[in-house]
């Protein structure tokens, strides 16, 4: 999907070569991916971000785009940061924010791009998270939240879970 079949969102900092790769399932993952294409094009320290979906969504490439918007728009982000979403990740969930998370799914093999001549880019799972869950790792860090993550074997995938504190 290309950046102009986005019309509700401000994408004019985005790059033209922007676009979100839809993945049905398929090839070992029973889920869609959504990943960012050309969000950190020119820039410092460049990542791409992907999200997974239970079911196949408009709303997930919509707020890849609105993340891919905001990264330009302040400079970048990167591994442990977390963006407010403005509204639910999927229908009513509780997931309003999202953290970059290692791409912890798919192993370390796939959290660096190596593109040569030293270029690389960082690629990044966007895990939809809740309030309480930011705001829990403001106060204890990510890897604290990463932690009770694990300990709770939370469902990632699961729109209407409950948050982990």
């Amino acid at each position: 999907m290309r950046d102009t079949e986005f019309p509700t969102s401000p994408h004019s900092r985005l790059s033209p070569l922007f676009e979100i790769l839809s993945l049905p399932p398929g090839s070992g993952r029973d889920v869609w991916t959504y990943a960012t294409v050309g969000m950190s094009e020119g820039m410092r320290n460049p990542i791409e971000l992907h999200m997974l979906s239970l079911r196949a969504s408009a709303e997930v490439p919509e707020l890849l785009a609105a993340v891919a918007s905001y990264h330009r728009e302040i400079g970048g982000m990167r591994l442990g940061d977390t963006v407010d979403f403005g509204k639910p990740w999927i229908g009513e969930s509780p997931c309003e924010h999202g953290l970059l998370s290692l791409p912890y799914l798919d192993g370390p093999t796939t959290e660096i791009a190596d593109l040569g001549n030293g270029a690389r880019i960082s690629c990044y799972w966007l895990l939809p998270i809740t309030r309480s869950e930011v705001d829990f790792k403001k106060e204890n860090g990510l890897d604290a939240l990463e932690t009770l993550f694990e300990a709770s074997l939370f469902d990632y995938l699961e729109p209407l879970r409950r948050p982990v504190v």
